[in-house]
């Protein structure tokens, strides 16, 4: 079902309207260019060149229709160019990017060439239908139960990749949400997913609840579920010590059946953060997966789309941690990084924006990967990024 070449009609007919009833239609998005260059740590073969490089040039626009006090309509959707020598030498990356993990394929090649085409997807499409203490939302939308700010145990619907920095939104989901506010601070949710397995040619299925309230100043969940393959119960906090964050996430997947090629995990994460006075951000996180390995973790992808909640790392245990700090009003840098300690791999990704306007935003930043041959981070190589955003 190829509805993305419907697109461009559709937010032109909404932004042409948005004049005439702006009480009720928010328009709004962003243009920005992304300019990357690649070293891989090992020649590729086939490719007479020690480096790639590639341009995107990303549209994103974000249409509410506020129907009523009570119904809310949404639609989302990305436009990239793609274009350079990414997609020249790799012709299965046009394949790789046009792919959609929801049940509804929302996302189509609108046009190509040699060395670019033009990609558009819906990401966001839900209705939202509020009254009382209730809450309904249906269609594709962002259904985030995680809490920490890099892994996320608890995000079982649509896990994120924390190295695909430019997509702020995050992925969706097509599902049904149902919420219940029980008190000022506490809420039930039930969530039901559906989804696509393309390698197994089925359709799939996650049913789960959420249970959040608020308690000695601290805000706890606690979730349980079922997933394709397994059970899932967990939970998390997050609160602060001294004035420092300090948040936490916990979750137990239980395969359905023994012999099913599945195996039982556990995966946690606890972080803190905190804030100077002079205004230094400092950021600290540890991740733990029973089904890791201790030795040599072996390459992970550049952009892993197998993440899951159950496997955020192939190793046993990861460690993060991040600096930031504003030098001006307008010009920011940070520093962040993982380092696996079990096969000494790492990554760096120092990071800095200027801005240049209201709505005008300039970054640089770079993800440098380091280690032998076999590890987790060793074989990914070294990307240096350049970014102009425009926000409207």
């Amino acid at each position: 079902m190829k509805f993305a070449k419907y697109i461009f009609p559709v937010f032109l007919f909404f932004s042409l309207t948005a004049n005439a009833q702006l009480k009720k239609i928010s328009f709004s998005g962003y243009v920005k260019d992304l300019y990357m260059f690649y070293k891989p740590e090992n020649p590729i073969p086939g490719i007479d060149t020690d480096h790639l490089s590639s341009n995107l040039i990303h549209n994103r626009l974000n249409f509410r229709w506020y129907a009523t006090n009570e119904l809310t309509f949404a639609a989302e959707a990305r436009n990239r160019l793609f274009s350079g020598q990414l997609v020249r030498e790799f012709p299965l990356y046009k394949k790789f990017v046009d792919t959609d993990p929801g049940y509804f394929d929302l996302s189509h090649t609108m046009a190509s060439g040699n060395s670019w085409f033009l990609h558009s997807m819906i990401d966001r499409a839900w209705v939202d239908f509020t009254t009382g203490k209730w809450q309904i939302t249906a269609g594709r939308q962002r259904v985030n139960w995680g809490i920490n700010l890099v892994w996320n145990p608890n995000d079982i619907f649509n896990t994120f990749d924390y190295f695909d920095f430019d997509y702020e939104e995050r992925p969706g989901s097509d599902a049904l949400k149902i919420k219940y506010y029980t008190g000022v601070t506490s809420s039930a949710e039930l969530v039901y997913k559906i989804e696509k397995n393309d390698l197994e040619d089925k359709t799939e299925s996650t049913v789960a609840g959420r249970y959040r309230f608020s308690k000695y100043r601290y805000d706890f969940q606690f979730i349980g579920g079922r997933m394709p393959k397994d059970y899932v119960l967990g939970g998390g906090w997050m609160g602060d010590i001294k004035g420092g964050g300090f948040r936490g996430e916990v979750s137990w997947f239980i395969p359905h059946e023994e012999n099913n090629d599945n195996e039982e995990a556990l995966v946690a994460t606890v972080s803190g953060d905190y804030t100077f006075k002079n205004s230094l951000y400092v950021h600290a996180a540890v991740l733990y997966n029973s089904l890791g390995v201790t030795g040599k973790a072996g390459a992970r992808e550049f952009f892993d789309q197998n993440i899951s909640a159950k496997r955020l790392s192939p190793a046993r245990c990861n460690l993060f941690g991040q600096l930031s700090y504003p030098f001006t009003p307008l010009f920011s840098g940070s520093f962040s990084g993982m380092l696996n300690p079990s096969d000494g791999s790492a990554y760096l990704g120092p990071s800095f924006t200027y801005s240049l306007g209201n709505n005008l935003e300039l970054m640089a930043t770079g993800q440098l990967f380091f280690g032998e041959e076999g590890t987790e981070y060793g074989e990914l190589g070294k990307a240096l990024y350049g970014r102009l955003k425009w926000s409207f």
